[in-house]
């Protein structure tokens, strides 16, 4: 196998994960707010409609609906309509264990913060 061979097979490997990389940010940047960081975690419990949420955040449901919108087209949530109101759901479960990952990395920083607070005494 040539040199040139060799190197088009990592460039096209390189094309590849840059498109999965650009993936995975829109997901994370769909996650990226704290309104749509309690949403997801709200979902986590039980499915919602648009009205439960606008009650719970605390805004108008323009706000909820475009937060809503985020997370469906990042794949994280879905809807289904029952007559009038639109009930959402939890359409990749697997986001949570993000939220664990979060909650690990929050925890290591906290520790490592106060043992150099403890350093510094």
């Amino acid at each position: 196998m040539t040199y040139l061979a060799i190197w088009l097979i990592l460039l096209t490997m390189a094309k590849f994960d840059r498109r999965l990389f650009e993936m995975q940010s829109r997901i994370m940047k769909a996650l990226a707010h704290p309104i749509r960081l309690f949403i997801v975690n709200e979902l986590s419990n039980s499915e919602r409609c648009v009205c439960e949420l606008t009650e719970m955040v605390g805004v108008k449901m323009p706000t909820i609906s475009r937060h809503l919108s985020i997370l469906k087209n990042a794949g994280i949530i879905e809807e289904q309509k029952r007559g009038v109101q639109i009930f959402y759901r939890l359409a990749a479960p697997c986001v949570l264990n993000f939220f664990k990952c979060l909650t690990e990395v929050k925890k290591e920083t906290l520790r490592k913060e106060g043992d150099f607070i403890k350093k510094c005494k």
